[in-house]
């Protein structure tokens, strides 16, 4: 079945998350994704683990989980790039492609030829996506970024976690490199795009992508609080800033989340809970009354909350049409019924596992549905196929290069 992005080919010299993680989505839409390794180590997250794939016969294999999340679909070819042999390689395959994802510090590559200008003189068309902690310009270009600093440095961490002063108060990230993944997401929606323009002007483009930009237009309403109050928000653990109630409660047994969107489910909550007369209540009628009462509210839903078990809330409040649900772990998760109907978990082939687990891509197209064809490769995997194919090279030629170290 025809992809949308069947007809495109992406070269991806990143590496870690951020830009893998565009290369997957571009792969799972049907792009030819050529990743780029080093001889002998690849990834810096091949060995990201425990855990690690598992063989057939129940050993490990080399691939660690993490390296499994954001490389299906890719071919892996194996390159020195450090070799002149190698540079030139790479810039034959750039020569051949529509898209390059490359997340070297600022700079890093233009000592190979690989940069953008030195590219673009061999492929005007080619969309060439640069992904950077701190961006192209501006007084931080030249540091390294990480996701763990960059949660820091763009607000997200200011607003995790519990208040200071509670217990277990303090800065907390995310419990995922949100600030990677975000990026990877924006770098796929920026190359498309870029691919629409030059569809439109026959040209290609530099996209200059930055974990710390990426992060602070992620604040979303956070940040527009803060630019229209003046105020910085701070810590509120699992409460909402702007609606309430709008966070996770305990009940007898167990916790859950209840999150009230507007005042008519409010007033259903409350003739669930037995308390109608609360919807009525000056203090808490409108959202607006309940953000300025939160704590006064919060007390008294508590109390209430803990009178009765989760199985309770949990399908009186669905019958009712309140959204609340129950905090589940990914083992929760996975045996969710719905999320079984959905078949947000499938195994892909995997030359030294067999198969290998995966998560499903979200999207979801009446036509042209993702493409889970290929699983994630192992190291230098399709280095041979792609350097006949699309190098030109020949067994010799390749065989040649092996033995120099180049490939």
């Amino acid at each position: 079945m025809e992809q949308p992005l069947d007809h495109i080919r992406v070269l991806d010299l990143s590496r870690i998350l951020a830009g893998p993680w565009a290369g997957q989505t571009l792969a799972d839409l049907g792009a030819e994704v050529i990743k780029i390794e080093r001889p002998e180590r690849g990834d810096d997250t091949r060995a990201w683990g425990p855990p690690y794939a598992v063989a057939p016969d129940g050993g490990e294999t080399s691939e660690s989980a993490y390296f499994l999340s954001a490389n299906r679909g890719k071919k892996s070819v194996t390159i020195d790039i450090s070799r002149a042999e190698g540079q030139e390689i790479v810039r034959g395959l750039a020569a051949e492609s529509d898209v390059l994802i490359e997340n070297y510090k600022k700079g890093g590559l233009a000592r190979y030829g690989l940069d953008y200008g030195s590219l673009r003189e061999i492929n005007p068309r080619l969309v060439y996506c640069s992904i950077t902690g701190f961006g192209q310009t501006g007084p931080y270009s030249g540091r390294a970024g990480y996701d763990f600093l960059i949660q820091a440095m763009g607000g997200l961490m200011s607003v995790t976690g519990e208040a200071d002063g509670l217990p277990g108060g303090g800065p907390q990230k995310i419990g995922v490199a949100l600030s990677d993944i975000l990026t990877g997401l924006y770098t796929t929606v920026a190359a498309l795009s870029a691919l629409a323009w030059r569809d439109k002007t026959g040209r290609g483009q530099h996209v200059d992508m930055a974990l710390l930009d990426v992060t602070i237009a992620a604040m979303a309403n956070q940040a527009m609080n803060y630019l229209v109050s003046g105020s910085a928000p701070g810590r509120m653990g699992n409460a909402h800033p702007n609606v309430v109630p709008y966070q996770a409660y305990r009940a007898a047994d167990d916790h859950i989340i209840l999150a009230v969107g507007n005042d008519s489910q409010f007033r259903r909550f409350c003739e669930v809970a037995g308390q109608a007369e609360l919807a009525d209540d000056a203090r808490f009628a409108t959202n607006r009354d309940r953000v300025v009462n939160r704590d006064e509210l919060a007390r008294i839903l508590i109390e209430i909350i803990a009178s009765r078990p989760r199985k309770f809330w949990l399908e009186e409040l669905e019958r009712a049409g309140v959204p609340c649900g129950p905090i589940n772990d990914l083992a929760q998760v996975f045996d969710d019924p719905h999320v079984r109907s959905r078949e947000m978990r499938r195994d892909l082939p995997h030359a030294a596992a067999g198969t290998v687990p995966a998560v499903s891509n979200p999207m979801r197209f009446s036509d042209s549905p993702v493409d889970y064809r290929r699983g994630p490769p192992t190291l230098g995997q399709h280095t041979d196929e792609v350097l006949r194919t699309l190098a030109g090279l020949d067994e010799q030629e390749i065989a040649a290069l092996r033995k120099d170290g180049v490939v």
